[in-house]
Formats: C-alpha cells, structure tokens, sequence
C-alpha cells in the first residue's frame, strides 16, 4: 500500500472493528459477558462501568452472574440493567445478580439475522464513501499536477482492491454472526 492510501485503509479498518464490536453485542441465545460492556452503573454518584463494580462470570452457556464487590451495589446494578437495552430481566439473591438468557424463537432469530445483515450493509455504505473520498482526493492531486495521471490510476486502482478486501471482510463477519444466530 502507498503512503497516500494509508489513511483510506485505517479509515476502513476502524469501520470494521466498529462492525464487529457491534456483533459482539448481540445476542445469539447463548450467555455473552460482552452484552454487558455499554452497561454504567452510578457507583457514588459516578457512572462506571459494570466490569468494575463486581465479578462477570459465565457458569453456564445459559445464565451470567455478576457478583458486586459491595453488597450495596445489587441494587444499582440491578437498575442499570433494567434501564439499559439488552432485553433481559435480572433476578437476584441480595448477593448475586443472575441474568438468564431464554431460547431465542425463530422469529425473533430472524430478526436478528436481518438486523446483522442491514449492520453490514451499512458498514459496507461506509467502506464505499471512504473509497469516493480517496478518489476524489487523488483526481484533485492528478488536476492539480502533483501526481502524474498514471499515478493517479493506480491510486484509484488501489482503492478499489482496498475496497473490495474490506467488503469481503464484512461479508465474512456478517455471515459469521448470522451462522451463531441462527444455530439452535
């Protein structure tokens, strides 16, 4: 890769880490401490992160527990949950909070599917608005004279293999993701 498309293909690859820290969110019926990373907890007035209030563990494929490190924290916890998006009911033992993952329905694992799938093509939409930058930039670099003309195609030559590496790469990741939803 030349050094003038360096910053399209960094570009490219934080849009697919940002694609797939968005699959790990979602729930494929099996118990992910992941789901849990967005999750802040008030802990003195201060919203912190889930993972430093207590102990996440999985032992189950079904059941998460999360043991507070402070036994007023079970409560807060609990709440954090409740007001966040991830569709699970806590239960706790006012020590222990257990989350209990049900058997996604095949419709709802449907949804999810379709839902990975538009996640991807919207990575994709963006992959292909990094592509038109880049080429935009090196058609005003070729006019401007900076670069020769056959530099500039083979610039744009390069963005389309970036391109089409990074569209593959989605591909993957969606049909990866959708494989884990839709197994029972």
């Amino acid at each position: 890769m030349s050094e003038r498309t360096e910053k399209y293909e960094e570009k490219m690859g934080k849009t697919l880490d940002s694609l797939e820290r968005d699959f790990v969110g979602i729930r494929a019926g099996r118990a992910n401490p992941h789901i849990l990373d967005k999750i802040t907890v008030d802990y003195y007035g201060t919203p912190t992160p889930l993972q430093q209030v207590g102990n996440i563990s999985v032992p189950e494929p079904k059941c998460i527990v999360i043991a507070p490190w402070e036994p007023r924290m079970v409560k807060e916890i609990e709440r954090a949950i409740n007001a966040s998006d991830i569709g699970i009911n806590p239960t706790n033992d006012g020590k222990n909070i257990r989350l209990v993952f049900p058997e996604l329905t095949e419709e709802r694992r449907k949804e999810l599917a379709k839902d990975v799938k538009k996640r991807g093509e919207d990575a994709k939409v963006a992959i292909r608005n990094i592509r038109r930058d880049g080429i935009e930039s090196f058609k005003k670099t070729t006019k401007a004279g900076e670069i020769s003309e056959d530099e500039g195609k083979d610039l744009e030559d390069e963005m389309q293999k970036l391109t089409n590496k990074y569209i593959d790469e989605i591909d993957k990741a969606v049909s990866k993701k959708t494989d884990e939803i839709m197994t029972v």
